[in-house]
């Protein structure tokens, strides 16, 4: 059976992929329309934000803190669908949409970066991936005027380091299980050679 540490790593692992593809995409695509651009941020929170529910409702050590998973997974998903069920609006003020939403997201991910060093000593990458997202959104609204390719490009740019930290979390995660699981066998021999039968003279 895969343990907690185990399940979590491939949950964030998922998700730095689905960033790191949307940066690509985004990057890839630079005549992409407003429009265009709404609907693709969209359907990115939406599906981060199942991922960041699905990965708090499985982590049964608790080794992430609910109360913020729970609340930057339902924001996700709440502004995937008002992004769906209202486009034209949130083209209308897009930057101030994805400003607020990343200076959201990055003080939850850092509340529970703060959780996880109780759990993986030295951690890192979820509180840089919280103070990045921070810094993406203060970035754009600050400068609120910024034409559509050059958001474009610290959109993509945003999302492809946020998913390299979460890949690089996701490897901690995993390094934490295969410690685990080690710890395990070796409790498991030294029980074996303590209840082993003494030889027959």
């Amino acid at each position: 059976m895969k343990s907690n540490f185990s399940r979590l790593g491939w949950m964030f692992l998922l998700r730095g992929i689905l960033a790191i593809l949307f940066g690509i995409v985004a990057f890839l695509m630079p005549g992409l329309t407003v429009e265009a651009l709404v609907y693709l941020f969209g359907a990115y929170v939406l599906v981060e934000g199942l991922f960041t529910l699905i990965s708090v409702f499985r982590d049964n050590a608790r080794t992430q803190s609910r109360l913020s998973g729970v609340l930057e997974g339902l924001l996700n998903i709440a502004v995937g669908v008002f992004t769906f069920l209202w486009p034209g609006l949130v083209a209308v003020s897009l930057i101030i949409v994805i400003g607020v939403w990343a200076i959201v997201t990055g003080v939850l991910e850092i509340v529970n970066a703060i959780r996880l060093r109780k759990v993986i000593e030295n951690e890192f990458w979820m509180g840089l991936a919280g103070v990045l997202s921070v810094l993406a959104g203060v970035l754009l609204l600050v400068q609120p005027g910024t034409g559509a390719l050059a958001l474009l490009w610290v959109i993509a740019s945003y999302a492809i380091l946020f998913g390299g930290m979460m890949i690089g979390l996701a490897f901690r995660f995993f390094s934490r299980s295969r410690q685990e699981r080690e710890a395990d066998d070796g409790g498991n021999q030294r029980g074996n050679v303590t209840t082993a039968p003494p030889a027959a003279t």
